[in-house]
């Protein structure tokens, strides 16, 4: 995960429009967090209480920094096939699960697989569903939800879209990551665009490593190096040491015999070789 921050005590490129406040524009039903399962164990706080309250708990009740992912899908057919459920019952199954993880202090992420094209039923992926399944599960008790183009499939239009029904939907900036792969070579496009938009936090991996067993031919992840090599360019920053991050994306990659997809690392290490030489 990479935060985008300010460079030199200023905020980061493009500075983000404002979010709608909570409560300002309808954002759907709430979901209840009481569950029917006898062994659920009932939550203290529900929909704008859950929203607001402190994210990621306290040091004292969370002192190993643990956390919680949850992972569902924006289409039926995926969710069948990924998890062996429909969208309805992992949200039920997700309700004592959340619960639990507040209880101990535990922050959770949620994701949204396929939220910008499914394997099964194409790359229009209703936008309008995402945002009503994030606001559901913000509802619920979620900290931040991961935003994910599992397939690769999403194009600039299609992510504009897409961040544009979320804030239509009450869901703020700070409360999103997205998570790009890179199968169609729109990740940076569109992380371009999230950032426009305001986002400031992305998923990535490493020499572009990932993919998903239930998406052929979908690659990994956008790489690290690529998404840093650019957020610098724009004068933001990330904390992130591109020659650092280049060298373990060069090692990983040799020690699990899988390609390094990163232009970026690998143009970075080609540079740190030659000065080695020197």
């Amino acid at each position: 995960m990479l935060k985008v921050m300010g460079s030199s005590g200023t905020s980061a490129y493009p500075t983000p429009p404002p979010s709608p406040a909570p409560g300002g524009q309808d954002t759907g039903p709430a979901l209840n967090t009481s569950s029917s399962d006898p062994n659920a164990m009932p939550s203290s706080s529900s929909g704008a209480d859950a929203m607001s309250r402190p994210r990621g708990g306290s040091s004292s009740t969370n002192p190993q920094k643990h956390e919680v992912s949850i992972f569902m899908a924006a289409t039926e057919s995926f969710s069948k096939r990924n998890t062996n459920c429909t969208i309805q019952e992992s949200l039920e199954r997700f309700a004592p699960l959340m619960a639990d993880s507040r209880k101990a202090g535990y922050p959770v992420r949620a994701y949204i697989s396929v939220a910008l094209g499914c394997p099964f039923e194409g790359p229009d992926t209703d936008p309008h569903r995402v945002a009503d399944l994030a606001v559901k599960l913000l509802e619920m008790g979620a900290d931040e939800i991961s935003v994910a183009d599992t397939t690769g499939m999403g194009t600039a239009p299609r992510t504009r879209r897409l961040l544009q029904t979320l804030r239509e939907a009450g869901v703020l900036n700070e409360d999103l990551a997205l998570h790009f792969h890179d199968t169609f070579g729109q990740a940076l496009v569109n992380t371009l665009i999230s950032l426009e938009h305001g986002i400031r936090t992305f998923d990535s991996a490493v020499g572009g490593l990932g993919g998903c067993p239930y998406s052929p031919g979908a690659t990994g992840n956008v790489s690290t190096e690529d998404l840093v090599y650019m957020i610098h360019s724009l004068g933001a920053d990330t904390g992130v040491d591109m020659d650092e991050v280049s060298r373990i994306g060069d090692w990983i990659t040799r020690e699990i015999g899988k390609e390094n997809s990163s232009s970026s690392g690998k143009a970075t290490m080609a540079r740190l070789r030659r000065e080695t030489d020197q």
